[in-house]
């Protein structure tokens, strides 16, 4: 794999990561109630299931989803439920702001092993990305050279710009938060689960969309 194949890689895939999907509204509402430190688990639980992702499609399993239509949906209805279970607990939020300064409305932090779990189970039941993976990683292979050295390259660009963005998110929210009072938090949280649920609707129709 050459560097401008590596370069061209990394361009697709940020604009890819940054636009607002799961994981990054996750890093967002994460950063905004808990700050930037509690919000890391739920990175390195994306982080990981990109490295599942992309080991996923050069196993071949992004293919067997786009073939199988009983596998697919099996994974997009788990997906598009767990999605939409965490919409509504967003929307039920009150807000539950944690400030830097130690101040809170009353609410505890999630546990890090409760935010690392939750992030990675929203990347990895994702079809999606499955699909999206299995059609764009291929074309930045070098079929006459080793194919598993450049695939762990491809995983290792793809997890350094998803934490980036990532954590990009969560810092704009932790900072954002300073100037928020608990009502607009909730607002914030609202937002995120509003978002969350319109991403689980698009989810549970992708197969008729592209059908």
């Amino acid at each position: 794999m050459s560097i401008m194949t590596l370069l061209l890689f990394s361009f697709v895939a940020l604009v890819a990561i940054a636009t607002p999907g799961p994981t990054v509204l996750l890093a967002l509402s994460n950063g905004s109630r808990w700050g930037v430190r509690h919000a890391l688990p739920g990175m390195f639980g994306a982080v990981l299931s990109d490295f599942v992702l992309v080991g996923a499609v050069a196993l071949g399993l992004g293919a067997l989803l786009a073939a199988s239509e009983f596998w697919f949906s099996v994974l997009k209805w788990v997906g598009a439920a767990y999605l939409a279970w965490l919409g509504l607990r967003l929307l039920r939020s009150k807000g539950g702001l944690e400030l830097p300064a130690g101040a809170t409305a009353g609410a505890v932090a999630p546990s890090a092993r409760s935010v690392f779990v939750k992030s990675f189970l929203v990347a990895v039941t994702n079809p999606k990305g499955y699909i999206f993976c299995s059609a764009l990683l291929p074309q930045f292979i070098d079929p006459a050279a080793p194919q598993a050295a450049q695939y762990v390259t491809i995983a290792l660009v793809f997890a350094f710009l998803d934490f980036s963005v990532m954590f990009g998110y969560a810092f704009t929210g932790a900072k954002a938060v300073r100037l928020l009072k608990s009502s607009a938090a909730r607002w914030l949280d609202r937002a995120c689960g509003g978002a969350l649920l319109a991403l689980a609707g698009s989810l549970a129709f992708y197969r008729r969309a592209n059908s």
